[in-house]
């Protein structure tokens, strides 16, 4: 038998005897993990030099402090100009609303004068054309003379004419109403002028608020600082990344065999690395759809040999204990618990 032959026989018994061995050994099963954190990159929105940094690595941050400022001179002197320009627009609507006050006015108390004078002029037109009448019934009875039928004439004509002045200066009262729909007109025109500026002005205050950058609204621990005060961030450009203390995982790898008993909401137990005899209570909290090898720093019991599934292990007791990048060992217990099925569900 050629030798290169020989060998490669060799190896493959080899490995199937330890695959035999590791199959056949009482060892509770396990998987190799590592603790991972939910990091959170605090980033700006808007461009702005650096003013300050209020938290350094390793410090806690209360939920919703200011963790850094930028400088936001520019924005305040546009806020300033903006609210300036709605008290001057404020004040033009005063002044129109008075106007239009007035104009409505003017026009109610001249349209009831001309249409009083138009009545009394109606009224006395009325008069004097009965008096004509009786003139000139009188002179043909003999009974008055032409001078005073001329004179009722003329009487009669005169208030003719004033109810024909009293009703122009009724139509012209009335066409003043033209000045006032147009005066109303202004004043709309004037207070959507200011509702715009007002929508801008809200809209400029939202863009300040972004020059202070603010931590969740959860106690956070800084992890990494990227810029320093005197430097320029850009919309996008990461300032502080934190971490929530109590936000913590154990990130596993499963194989196919075992998903049907490390299943999302098993009772498992986590023996970390820097803590050996030491097992703290956690739940399968998620398991991946999709397959996928294992990463190559990590060992399953499967040794590496074929596909797995990335399994996220919820931490139950002593979160703020457990160090992100800390690895360690994941034991299934030896039935599922309810209370941790409980768990896992509240995790999802």
């Amino acid at each position: 038998m050629p030798r290169r032959v020989l060998i490669a026989c060799l190896v493959l018994i080899g490995a199937a005897l330890a695959i035999w061995l590791a199959l056949g050994t009482d060892a509770p099963v396990h998987y190799t993990g590592f603790v991972e954190g939910e990091e959170r990159i605090l980033r700006s929105e808007v461009t702005g030099r650096v003013v300050s940094v209020n938290f350094g690595e390793g410090d806690l941050v209360p939920a919703g402090a200011v963790v850094a400022q930028l400088a936001d001179e520019d924005i305040r002197s546009t806020v300033a100009s903006k609210e300036q320009q709605i008290a001057v627009q404020s004040a033009q609507i005063r002044r129109q609303q008075e106007q239009v006050q007035l104009l409505e006015n003017t026009l109610r108390e001249a349209v009831s004068a001309r249409k009083a004078e138009l009545a009394q002029a109606e009224s006395a037109a009325r008069l004097a054309t009965s008096s004509f009448g009786r003139e000139q019934s009188l002179v043909t009875s003999g009974a008055s003379t032409a001078q005073l039928l001329d004179e009722a004439r003329t009487t009669r004509d005169q208030s003719r004419s004033a109810v024909a002045r009293a009703q122009n200066l009724l139509t012209e009262a009335t066409a003043r109403e033209g000045q006032v729909t147009v005066a109303r007109h202004q004043l709309e025109v004037l207070r959507e002028q200011e509702k715009l500026t007002r929508a801008e002005l809200a809209q400029l205050h939202v863009t300040r608020a972004k020059y202070a950058i603010v931590a969740p609204a959860v106690d956070t621990t800084v992890q990494t600082q990227f810029l320093w005060p005197g430097e320029l961030a850009q919309p996008g450009s990461a300032l502080l990344s934190v971490l929530d203390p109590e936000d913590k995982h154990v990130q596993i790898y499963l194989p196919v065999a075992d998903l049907a008993e490390a299943k999302v909401g098993r009772h498992v137990e986590i023996e970390l690395d820097s803590a050996p005899g030491r097992r703290v209570p956690g739940v399968i909290a998620f398991v991946a759809d999709e397959a996928t090898f294992t990463p190559e720093k990590i060992e399953t019991r499967n040794d590496r040999l074929g596909q797995v599934y990335r399994a996220k292990v919820r931490i139950l007791e002593d979160v703020a204990q457990f160090k992100p990048g800390t690895e360690g060992n994941v034991y299934l217990a030896s039935a599922p618990d309810d209370s941790a099925e409980q768990h896992a569900r509240e995790a999802r």
